[in-house]
């Protein structure tokens, strides 16, 4: 895609460049829809082999529980047979879903660049001033990207610095305990409950990090009890009071509509839970028949609003520009020590993007 921007701010629109550039614009968009066509055949199979996957981890699951029942009578080598099969099980299960979850991710990804490409060939066809559209879809897209990849160096981080560690730990614990079983049995079955511990605690972070990504429910249940869920999870995690309410109609949405509304209103929530010392938040949805509208309000510190805080500016304008890509609107009132309040809409039956 071909996106230029002239030192002199002179545009430069012959028929000849323009024709490339609407060539290339088209090659992208097609590259991109088979890039989503692929995408939804390797979710069909990776769907099933994940079914497969949580068979066998609860049917492993469910040997173990036995064998702990009695593990008096249970010879050593066969609870480390037993535990080296949970773990084998259940990390195998965490990178299916890991991946899964990123097929998921790549797909909403691709969905909204195919959208975004579309309105610039079709502002490309129409507009009267090519340079200052071009200029805007092109800020557009540059602060979304800003915004996703700085949520993907946040979570890069955090897996880094929790679950990677911890997996390093238990190849060290699981080594410990081996050796435990030729010498103390006692001992060996301390360290494989401080191990089934760890594992489990870790287990939860990367379950998190997924639902961070992309929540599974979003799109097994929809809009409203992921974001319930998600403000369950956050009101637990930071010991905030979240309180969802809901009016309209609870229905199921276009998939892309679900997962711009639902992601607003997480970037809105885990900003004013780590940013603005608030104890109390407030989200608000309503499902009518045209629109969705949502607003997120928080008794925080606030701000003025013309110095947003720097932790806040990009994912603010990231949520703007993808109100105003679906023909949504994005307002925010706050004043500093009075909280701060945001609320969005966007048609609710707005134009899916084709694909």
């Amino acid at each position: 895609m071909a996106l230029s921007d002239s030192q002199d701010g002179v545009f430069s629109g012959s028929a000849t460049s323009a024709g490339s550039a609407a060539e290339e614009l088209e090659l992208e968009i097609t590259q991109t829809q088979r890039e989503l066509a692929e995408i939804d055949l390797l979710l069909t199979q990776s769907k099933g082999e994940l079914d497969k996957l949580t068979q066998r981890n609860a049917t492993i699951t469910a040997h173990l529980q036995q064998i702990q029942n009695q593990i008096d009578d249970v010879p050593a080598p066969d609870i480390r047979v037993a535990y080296d099969a949970a773990l084998e099980a259940q990390q195998r299960l965490v990178v299916m879903r890991g991946q899964f979850e990123k097929l998921h991710s790549d797909k909403a990804r691709l969905e909204r660049q195919l959208q975004v490409l579309k309105k610039v060939r079709d502002v490309g066809a129409s507009e009267d001033k090519p340079q200052e559209s071009t200029r805007s879809t092109q800020n557009s897209i540059e602060i979304m990207i800003q915004s996703q990849e700085q949520e993907r160096q946040r979570l890069s981080r955090q897996m880094h610095d929790g679950p990677a560690q911890q997996l390093s730990n238990f190849i060290l614990q699981t080594e410990i305990a081996l050796r435990l079983f030729e010498i103390d049995q006692e001992q060996a079955r301390q360290e494989l409950n401080s191990l089934k511990a760890a594992a489990s605690s870790t287990f939860q972070k990367v379950r998190d990090f997924i639902f961070d990504l992309r929540p599974m429910m979003l799109d097994d249940l929809g809009l409203v009890p992921t974001i319930k869920r998600y403000a369950d999870y956050l009101a637990e995690k930071m010991g905030l009071e979240i309180a969802v309410s809901v009016t309209g109609s609870e229905r199921r949405l276009q998939p892309y509509i679900e997962v711009v509304v639902f992601r607003a209103v997480q970037e809105l929530l885990s900003n004013a839970a780590l940013h603005t010392q608030a104890s109390s938040i407030k989200v608000q949805l309503d499902i009518s028949e045209h629109q969705v509208r949502a607003s997120v309000e928080d008794n925080g510190r606030g701000f003025d609003l013309h110095a947003v805080p720097s932790e806040a500016e990009l994912t603010l304008k990231a949520i703007r520009e993808r109100m105003d890509l679906l023909g949504g609107t994005f307002d925010m009132d706050s004043a500093a020590g009075q909280g701060a309040r945001f609320a969005f809409t966007v048609p609710a039956e707005a134009q899916a993007p084709l694909g």
